[in-house]
């Protein structure tokens, strides 16, 4: 059918639906969205009662997985696990990890392989939490633990020496299961594995 003026009055009636349907489709979707967002408004809100807590984690809680300052381990016989391979070094996208090597001796054995890291260094400004370093390692002798509290107001004391990251007793002897502040203050345990 033709209008008066000889134009298809169906055809005005569909490009109106195909204008107007994308707004309305829209206005629904963001009608559904805050909808969504109306009902959490009255939903108790869930908090973390950190750092006033109970427990040595000050009321923080962690995923499993999660990739916190590392550790260095040691074997079970306490001696240190990092044969300084320079595999971590070498994996490490940001280039934060710095490692000098020294030769193990009869008279002062510190990991049971020929070498050990004389010095092992981590700069905590250039790191990523990749986990490169973990998954690079032969011996596991790098992990990563659940130490977030970082922070500091001077950029130096973000570079962890051996003796901040070694872990004062071998993992299966209860060690690791925190790896706080206290202990990088502490820096080396006051109490060394034989061996070490």
């Amino acid at each position: 059918m033709t209008g008066i003026t000889g134009h298809n009055n169906g055809a005005a009636g569909v490009s109106v639906y195909y204008l107007c349907m994308p707004v309305l489709k829209n206005i629904a979707a963001i009608a559904k969205g805050m909808s969504i967002t109306f009902m959490e408004m009255f939903q108790p809100t869930t908090v973390e009662n950190y750092p006033d807590g109970k427990g040595p984690l000050k009321g923080a809680r962690f995923e499993a997985r999660f990739r916190g300052a590392h550790v260095l381990q040691r074997d079970e016989s306490g001696l240190e696990k990092c044969v300084a391979c320079f595999l971590c070094a070498a994996a490490c996208p940001s280039n934060c990890i710095y490692i000098e090597a020294a030769d193990n001796t009869a008279e002062h054995r510190v990991s049971g392989a020929e070498r050990y890291a004389k010095v092992y260094n981590i700069d905590y400004n250039r790191c990523i939490f990749c986990g490169y370093c973990v998954e690079a390692c032969p011996t596991d002798a790098i992990t990563h633990g659940h130490g977030f509290e970082l922070a500091t107001f001077n950029a130096s004391n973000l570079v962890y020496r051996k003796e901040q990251m070694l872990a004062p007793r071998p993992a299966h002897m209860g060690s690791n299961s925190i790896f706080n502040r206290a202990d990088v203050d502490a820096g080396a345990p006051a109490q060394l594995v034989p061996g070490s």
